[in-house]
């Protein structure tokens, strides 16, 4: 018989092969007329996954290429494509460096031209040039004050977008009137376009007036030439570009389902819009598990063995100076939970297979977890608080570490209990 971890390993391992985006990238383009002499350009942590089954595709209607993406996420060479990779999720010297070759590109196109844009998550960070009269580090500071501050992925973006010449829109005015068929693979809670990677060439909704708004609530810190961009508006139309959405949260939540259900859970989809603060879905999922053990009356909703699942994007909110993700610290807080409990496991990952600046994609918990931190001489509560639950979970041999997947749809939770 599986154990609960195999089961865990098997649900992560098939809800992530349903939403890689190959052939979500083949089933978008098939609707879309591609002319001959199209060129490619792939930004985000999937870039390459989707850059490839796009060369693959459309072959030699391709004349060329650039694919952007995160450091360690490119798998080779693509025949006629150029490869650059850059920094996650903040962007870096090399950010800026494959967006000018991007933009040299597609500065030659005409409006016979056609560009297939392919897009997924991290293009906010991987995809960037400064307006002018602010430099990168600028832009840096005020990401790294949105990230540290538990700000949304829409609230974040808000800012960037108009602190960007390649954001909220403004790609596209860089193509010379170029046609462009967008492949977008969401990583955003609702699929809104104008926020996925920060919209490049979709018409941006967001405004100056909201964006200094986000400054104001989180008390960031900012420069005079910041502020100054930030007065500046974002298009509201863009008339060259069509799009089409493949793969999101709510397909990686079915896939769980799915999976779960072969295995013998009852599989429950609760939400594929979590936002909240990570270490709170880990002590609320933590709390169902111990009302399902308490008690499991034929009236109620959850009969084990059951699978409880959740789809999103938490946030946290740095307070410490240990190192993790959001998918760690919402496992840590759960692990202190269901601490002693049987027949429970709860994890959480990142379907990117990255969690925060870690090479883990997020960690999995039972109720032994807390006892094999202890006899590693740690404490759980204090490296909770100092959001340090790489640590933790390295000690307890609870991280999940997948590599790089391909694919990038926002995270999976999931509680498992019999």
């Amino acid at each position: 018989m599986n154990t609960m971890r195999d089961d865990a390993h098997k649900i992560i391992d098939e809800a992530i092969r349903a939403v890689l985006p190959e052939k979500a990238v083949e089933r978008a383009l098939s609707s879309m007329h591609v002319k001959n002499g199209a060129v490619i350009v792939a930004i985000g942590k999937a870039a390459w996954n989707m850059a490839k089954a796009a060369k693959d595709l459309l072959g030699a209607k391709i004349s060329d290429g650039i694919v952007l993406t995160k450091y360690h996420h490119s798998k080779g060479d693509i025949e006629g494509l150029k490869i650059f990779e850059a920094g996650h999720p903040l962007p870096d010297q090399n950010s800026v460096i494959g967006t000018s070759k991007i933009l040299e590109l597609v500065s030659q196109l005409t409006s016979d031209d056609e560009v297939v844009f392919l897009v997924s998550g991290g293009g906010s960070a991987l995809f960037e040039k400064p307006l002018h009269g602010i430099t990168l580090n600028e832009i840096v500071s005020v990401t790294d004050q949105l990230l540290s501050c538990a700000a949304s992925i829409v609230e974040i973006n808000t800012v960037r977008k108009h602190l960007s010449a390649v954001k909220g829109g403004r790609f596209a005015s860089h193509c010379n009137g170029a046609k462009i068929h967008a492949v977008v693979l969401s990583d955003v809670i609702g699929d809104p376009l104008n926020a996925i990677a920060s919209g490049p060439a979709y018409p941006d909704q967001s405004t100056s007036e909201e964006a200094l708004a986000i400054i104001k609530k989180y008390d960031l810190q900012i420069t005079e030439n910041i502020r100054k961009a930030l007065q500046e508006e974002t298009p509201k139309a863009v008339e060259n570009c069509d799009t089409v959405i493949t793969g999101s949260v709510s397909e990686l939540c079915e896939a769980a389902a799915a999976t779960a259900s072969a295995l013998n859970y009852h599989p429950h989809i609760l939400s594929s819009f979590v936002e909240n603060e990570a270490k709170e879905i880990g002590h609320f999922f933590g709390s169902i598990a111990k009302e399902l053990k308490k008690v499991n009356k034929s009236q109620y909703t959850f009969q084990t063995p059951c699978a409880i699942i959740l789809g999103g994007e938490t946030v946290v909110h740095l307070k410490g100076k240990g190192k993790g993700g959001r998918n760690q610290e919402l496992v840590l807080a759960a692990a202190i939970e269901i601490e002693n409990i049987d027949d429970v496991i709860i994890f959480s990952l990142g379907s990117d297979g990255t969690d925060g600046p870690t090479d883990a994609a997020g960690g999995i918990v039972d109720g032994q977890s807390i006892s094999r931190m202890k006899s590693a001489c740690k404490n759980p509560a204090l490296m909770l608080d100092n959001n340090d639950a790489y640590h933790a979970l390295e000690a307890s041999n609870d991280l999940v570490i997948t590599g790089p997947t391909g694919t990038n749809v926002n995270d999976l939770i999931v509680l498992l209990c019999r």
